[in-house]
């Protein structure tokens, strides 16, 4: 038998590492029940990316990270966590333009790892994209309820969500949530409509804060740009990073140290650009779209952020910089409310287009898992009208909004950070795996230097999630093992990649 017939087919591994060829994964996109309705651009996915990737991070974490981890040297954070998902999206855009096929990290983990590393990674995918989407909706309403009450207009407490111990049901997350189900429903081109004149508004206010607040930038803000170490107050018990309870080591702040660990908390600032190769089915071109809307949406997020936590930290000296909202504060604090208002506003309306979108990936995977029999099947119709799975996109969506409602954020966007550093890992592997499996597969874009960028995403992923709590680690193996559990009882009896090997 050669070496490399029984991967091209599919039927060369057994049971639970049975791959899914290329081939068949798009013929499976063929079928006339599950045809994704073709209509996104470049432009469409860039602006998703965007769309997504610039969120509450650029609002928030940049004064919370310059004030606690790195002072003004969180600029260099960015640009690190930037690296980090550049890596992996160099991976990501080979994967997509080689398997143009909904799904993302899974459908290539099928392709290249075979059916359970494929099941734990849509698995994973699934917890990542619904609880970051119900924290994004809950801190959108936050926003909306500020607002509310600047206006005069105040929300019953049972009706606010859970605070202080207190019993409460977040309507606005609800609504949200249940408003963007409906839009996602009624096809992709009015979604990628909607996401355009939201992430025109965000965007426009990002660079209101970087060129106003250039003209209002104080040189001796920047001394020390990198502030003396400081050791850390270690952590005890699970709440300690997981590096510190395995090595001894115990991150540092502020100092060359202190940027580093900085990157692993800024790195939530990008999650979501990966959320572009789900949408690989629905794209004209996927082959060379794909890889120009992943790349290009990092790109541009990375320069933003990185003006934007050197205009801030420039503005205000980083030790007094506010964590709950410290682009408004520090305009606040220069004597221009309007500004700070105007600011405020366009984060309320760029979370609604990250919540779409995380909504938009997590329809995509259930829908490419159901449509491989690892779900039930039903969820993998299409509307015949609008061309969308608009079972899964109705199930996850009322899921997604009951979550919201009776949720608060704590721990859970941790759990979000690991899910997708996991499934940057495990695509990094997927990419020298399929170069060696089926050197022959046309590959509109190449991820260069392979293996060495692979094998530095998954380096630089794993260190990121060492730096992780040893708690959200022990959640994250509770999930996983729920997963394989469903897998064993339902998935692997119902695969079809499994009855057409048989």
């Amino acid at each position: 038998m050669g070496t490399q017939q029984p991967v091209r087919n599919g039927r060369g591994r057994s049971g639970m590492f049975r791959t899914k060829t290329v081939e068949q994964s798009i013929r499976d996109t063929e079928e006339p029940e599950h045809v994704l309705k073709k209509s996104l651009s470049a432009l469409d996915l860039t602006v998703f990316g965007v769309g997504v990737v610039i969120g509450t991070g650029i609002f928030v974490l940049t004064g919370k990270v310059a004030k606690e981890s790195a002072g003004p040297s969180v600029a260099l954070a960015f640009v690190l966590a930037g690296v980090v998902c550049g890596l992996a999206a160099l991976c990501y855009a080979e994967f997509a333009s080689t398997v143009p096929v909904a799904g993302s990290a899974y459908t290539f983990s099928y392709a290249s790892l075979g059916e359970l590393p494929a099941w734990i990674i849509g698995w994973d995918l699934i917890l990542e994209l619904a609880l970051g989407c119900a924290v994004v909706a809950v801190g959108w309403s936050g926003y909306i309820r500020s607002l509310l009450d600047t206006a005069g207009w105040h929300l019953p407490q049972a009706l606010s969500g859970p605070h202080g111990g207190h019993f409460g049901f977040d309507i606005l997350a609800c609504v949200l949530v249940l408003a963007l189900t409906v839009i996602l429903v009624a096809g992709m081109k009015l979604s990628s409509r909607v996401t355009s004149v939201i992430v025109g508004v965000k965007v426009t206010v990002v660079l209101i804060v970087i060129v106003v607040g250039a003209f209002l930038v104080s040189g001796a803000n920047y001394d020390p740009f990198i502030p003396p170490s400081q050791s850390s107050k270690a952590s005890g018990g699970l709440a300690a990073p997981l590096v510190q309870l395995m090595f001894g080591f115990t991150p540092s702040h502020f100092g060359v140290m202190g940027i580093f660990s900085a990157a692993a908390v800024v790195f939530f600032a990008f999650i979501g650009f990966d959320i572009v190769a789900t949408a690989a089915e629905e794209t004209h071109n996927p082959q060379r779209d794909v890889p120009r809307g992943i790349l290009g949406s990092l790109a541009i997020c990375t320069v933003l952020y990185v003006a934007v936590s050197v205009v801030v930290t420039g503005m205000q000296k980083y030790s007094e910089l506010s964590v709950d909202a410290p682009l408004a504060d520090a305009f606040k604090d220069r004597g221009h409310p309007f500004w700070a208002g105007l600011i405020s506003f366009g984060a309320a309306v760029g979370l609604t287009s990250v919540c779409m979108i995380l909504l938009l990936g997590q329809s995509r995977v259930f829908f490419a898992m159901s449509r491989d029999g690892l779900l039930p099947r039903v969820f993998s119709t299409v509307h015949p009208r609008f061309g969308t799975p608009y079972r899964s996109t109705i199930l996850l969506g009322a899921v997604v909004a009951v979550v919201a409602g009776f949720t608060s954020i704590d721990v859970l966007a941790e759990l979000v950070n690991i899910g997708t550093l996991f499934a940057f890992v495990v695509v990094a592997l997927g990419v020298v795996l399929l170069r060696r499996s089926r050197p022959d597969l046309p590959r509109a874009f190449r991820t260069p230097f392979v293996p060495a960028v692979p094998l530095l995403s998954v380096l630089a992923s794993l260190w990121l999630m060492l730096n992780l709590p040893a708690e959200t680690w022990l959640r994250f193996a509770v999930w996983m093992a729920l997963g394989v559990v469903v897998y064993f009882a339902y998935g692997r009896r119902h695969s079809r990649v499994s009855a057409e090997g048989k």
